[in-house]
């Protein structure tokens, strides 16, 4: 089973910046990766994702513009940079994988990491 581990979340003022990052246990470049966020009594929301064959990108309206996920396959790590965080960033943040395209259900998670941003 594949196993992907989050870090990089933390406390943070509006208008800073946040790297995320999600180890994968796995050949990444046969995987496509998204990033998804959650709070409290909302549904998880897709925001980003890179595809395993050509690294085109995907952005949720949300957040275009100011993420950017990227993909190191030396490392097989996903990074998500935020950039202008707003207080609605707020949220823990999941990476998963999503089969061989950005458009494949998600399927194995990553146990989150908190962004928390204060105006």
């Amino acid at each position: 089973q594949v196993q992907l581990v989050e870090s990089g979340g933390g406390s943070v003022q509006t208008g800073d910046t946040l790297k995320l990052s999600c180890a994968i246990s796995f050949n990444m470049d046969l995987l496509a990766i998204g990033w998804f966020r959650q709070t409290p009594g909302k549904e998880r929301e897709g925001i980003s994702c890179i595809s395993n064959s050509d690294g085109r990108t995907v952005y949720a309206d949300s957040v275009k513009g100011r993420f950017t996920i990227s993909r190191d396959s030396n490392k097989n790590t996903v990074y998500l940079q935020m950039t202008n965080l707003k207080p609605e960033d707020t949220a823990v943040y999941y990476c998963a994988t999503r089969g061989g395209w950005c458009g494949g259900p998600p399927d194995s998670w990553g146990q989150g990491t908190q962004v928390t941003v204060s105006s």
